[in-house]
């Protein structure tokens, strides 16, 4: 298959690098566009409860941030990054939404193979709503 365009889901730490080297690795040959998303956690949707803080400010702040931190990875690609993309919520639905606005043919995640990932994994649910390729690139714990 000829892909056109590459989205990474990243999570800013430096498993990233681990993602985006291996999407360069794959768009280069085929000039294809490659485009990263981040989904942050909704902290409205979290708690219910009072709070005494701003919601919409720490989600504005955590939204800048994660700008940032996509342009930091950008210029580590090397590589034209078409799309920047921020978001909060559901994970899954956020990336397949992604799929279907931004035309995306190969979705690159990771997945990490530890204990809370056996039992909690967003891979999982992305892998049943996705009308595309995935491609899940393990992320082992370093000793």
């Amino acid at each position: 298959m000829c892909y056109k365009h590459v989205l990474v889901a990243v999570d800013l730490s430096e498993d990233s690098h681990r993602l985006i080297d291996r999407a360069v690795m794959l768009a280069k040959p085929l000039n294809a566009k490659l485009s990263f998303i981040h989904i942050d956690v909704n902290y409205a949707e979290l708690y219910t409860g009072l709070i005494d803080i701003n919601l919409v400010d720490t989600q504005n702040h955590s939204m800048e941030m994660a700008q940032k931190e996509l342009q930091k990875l950008e210029d580590y690609a090397g590589y034209p990054i078409q799309h920047r993309l921020v978001g909060s919520g559901d994970l899954s639905g956020e990336i397949c939404d992604t799929v279907q606005e931004y035309k995306i043919d190969l979705v690159i995640l990771g997945h990490h193979q530890d204990f809370w990932s056996k039992l909690l994994s967003s891979t999982k649910l992305i892998l049943n709503c996705s009308p595309v390729d995935i491609l899940v690139v393990p992320l082992k714990e370093e000793n």
